[in-house]
């Protein structure tokens, strides 16, 4: 009769408390619970904003937004019909796509590159250049803007959408620069070489395979790139003119007193919320796919 070696004996668990059991159950239903109320909570404001979009001037003012489940009669479209008559929104909704896209797409393209560059291609004076980067990240808007203005003044640029775009490009530039040198660096360097090895130049080699296992973190920081200039109204301020202005500057002169303007001002900021959390969203979806699959692999 052979001897069983004890140290593959079953391990033995430790019996638990009956109070043990009972709250291990429970404890992720009331977690649940609670995030659910939390995003129920959080989500109040946009909702009201929704409904309010829907609603007459006139019933804005006399009651809140929750009548509409009394009164459904009370909506109505339109508060849009008189958004999509107001030139001065619809046009400053074109202009703010013609910001944002470009913006977010250049820094993207230009951070990928540069990050890949600092990264993996060796050439005099990197970690300094390096370091320059990193330091223009403390940099504040404010400091830029008085000679940038007057720097594109001189070239004939002030008021046009491209000033705007240079402005949100050069200040969006170190931080994707950052995000992407430490993401690519931390490649398998057996990886590059062997594909080097199979004859990939630097092009096709940054293409083919730095930029798809880099789509997590060009996904994250098309993400905030795109937030951060759709939702600003510093530069826009600034930069642009009557012509030239996004949506949150059209907004914010549509302000009159004791907010009479209420039909265009609640449709035209929902417009403008919804519309980044779409795109949010779809990003979103790609980020963790593209984690799920880098796992995966």
């Amino acid at each position: 009769m052979t001897a069983v070696d004890p140290t593959l004996a079953p391990p033995v668990r430790a019996k638990r408390s009956f109070a043990a059991r009972v709250f291990s159950g429970t404890a992720g239903g009331v977690m649940r619970l609670f995030l659910i109320l939390v995003a129920l909570i959080w989500t109040v404001p946009t909702f009201g904003l929704l409904m309010s979009s829907f609603r007459d001037p006139t019933d804005i003012s006399t009651s809140g937004w929750w009548k509409v489940f009394t009164a459904p009669g009370q909506l109505t479209a339109k508060s849009y019909e008189t958004l999509l008559e107001n030139d001065a929104i619809t046009s400053s909704l074109l202009n703010t796509v013609w910001i944002t896209v470009p913006a977010t797409l250049l820094v993207v393209m230009i951070g990928a590159m540069a990050g890949y560059a600092f990264a993996w291609m060796d050439f005099k004076g990197r970690d300094w250049w390096f370091l320059v980067v990193v330091a223009l990240l403390v940099v504040p808007v404010q400091v830029a803007l008085i000679p940038l203005s007057d720097l594109f003044g001189k070239l004939g640029i002030f008021g046009d959408v491209i000033g705007v775009v240079l402005f949100h490009v050069g200040f969006g530039l170190p931080f994707a620069i950052f995000l992407l040198r430490n993401f690519f660096a931390e490649i398998p360097r057996e990886l590059l070489e062997a594909a080097r090895l199979d004859g990939a130049g630097e092009i096709r080699l940054f293409a083919t395979v730095v930029l798809p296992l880099a789509a997590p973190a060009i996904a994250s920081l098309g993400i905030f790139q795109f937030l951060w200039v759709w939702n600003d109204m510093l530069v826009a301020l600034v930069f642009s003119d009557s012509q030239s202005q996004p949506l949150t500057v059209a907004l914010q002169q549509q302000v009159r007193q004791f907010g009479s303007n209420i039909e265009v001002l609640a449709p035209g900021a929902f417009i403008s919320m919804v519309i980044p959390l779409v795109v949010f969203f779809a990003f979103q979806r790609q980020f963790v796919s593209g984690v799920m699959a880098g796992a995966v692999k």
